[in-house]
């Protein structure tokens, strides 16, 4: 999620051929799927085949005969985890969103997001006027305020089961580690893309190139997941399949129309995010 704690600059080494003998078949397939709604799915006929098992190459090189396609991207913020800015970071200041919003540093949470700044400086420029801040009360702020999404744990363990490649995708600073070390995020997927690691944020497009890049997969080999229509609209100007996160259970449906093999985790998932 792109947060309102605040847009993107880059540069970018060129895309190496990809060696995927499914790259027309997916292209073709992706141009059925851009043919729907916001979700970026029509009506999922004729799409099961080439979302599915596929050789391809692993992003250090090595060949991977029975790679499983799509590579699913994540956004984290907002779409795997709740982000306590909303409500527990002014709540920590003792002040209303609006006010917060005027009173702190125009940019620079961008920087320590891009990992252009450390905590020091973070901490130093916080606020415009330069007012101290319990800086480890922040953090704490923070860490109490991170928790999985309604669902979104007994998904990510379906698509797990499946052997579906999870990577993260998202604009977060260092303390992606926080999030790791209080959620266990790495159980599910890897935090192979975020911003403070490439410097680069969502939805600028050289960030969605790189990681197409990383994989070594085509562009309609890779669905991207993220609760902002803008990062989801970015993904599909590249050419990968994007998908609006609303819930957990409908995210669940727009895969199952996708065609990727977990249907038969409906049932369990539906049966555990309602207890």
């Amino acid at each position: 999620m792109a947060s309102l704690w605040n847009p993107p600059v880059a540069s970018f080494s060129p895309i190496r051929p990809t060696l995927n003998p499914s790259k027309m078949a997916s292209n073709f397939n992706h141009t059925l799927l851009r043919r729907g709604n916001d979700t970026g799915i029509g009506d999922g006929k004729g799409v099961s085949s080439s979302l599915s098992m596929a050789t391809g190459w692993s992003s250090d090189g090595g060949d991977k005969s029975t790679r499983k396609l799509p590579v699913l991207l994540f956004d984290i913020m907002g779409t795997i985890v709740r982000d306590p800015f909303y409500e527990d970071v002014p709540a920590f200041f003792r002040m209303p969103m609006e006010e917060l919003l005027e009173l702190k540093h125009p940019t620079v949470w961008l920087e320590f997001e891009k990992g252009l700044i450390d905590e020091a400086e973070l901490e130093k420029k916080f606020f415009k006027d330069g007012r101290a801040v319990d800086f480890e009360g922040l953090k704490n702020c923070m860490i109490r305020g991170y928790s999985y999404l309604e669902g979104i744990e007994e998904l990510l363990n379906a698509l797990k089961e499946k052997n579906y490649e999870m990577h993260a995708f998202t604009n977060y600073p260092i303390w992606y580690e926080m999030i790791e070390e209080k959620l266990k995020i790495s159980r599910y997927l890897s935090w192979t893309f975020c911003s403070c690691k490439n410097g680069k944020r969502k939805p600028d497009p050289d960030f969605y190139l790189e990681a197409l890049r990383h994989l070594e997969v085509e562009p309609a080999s890779c669905i991207f997941i993220d609760d902002r229509k803008k990062n989801v609209e970015a993904a599909k100007e590249v050419g990968i399949v994007g998908l609006h996160f609303r819930s957990a259970d409908l995210l669940l449906q727009d895969l199952c129309r996708l065609g990727l093999d977990i249907s038969p985790d409906i049932h369990r998932l539906n049966s555990a995010a309602s207890t």
